[in-house]
């Protein structure tokens, strides 16, 4: 796989995937605490996680998008 994701949206990722997974599980907000929302959050903000770490992005890769230099 082509690395398609760039610096800026690394970080982007990160820092969203970081808070995703703080608000799943130690904010305390009740709408976090029904059950399906915290872990969707969850699931969401380790992906991005897992993309900003590998730098491959499948929905990029389908679009053909790349948001890093060639």
């Amino acid at each position: 796989m082509n690395v398609n994701v760039g610096t800026l949206d690394r970080i982007i990722r990160a820092v969203l995937g970081v808070v995703l997974l703080w608000l799943a599980f130690f904010s305390g907000v009740p709408a976090m605490e029904a059950g399906a929302l915290k872990w969707i959050a969850a699931v969401v903000g380790i992906v991005m996680l897992v993309v900003a770490v590998v730098r491959v992005c499948p929905i990029y890769s389908i679009l053909g998008i790349r948001t890093c230099r060639a």
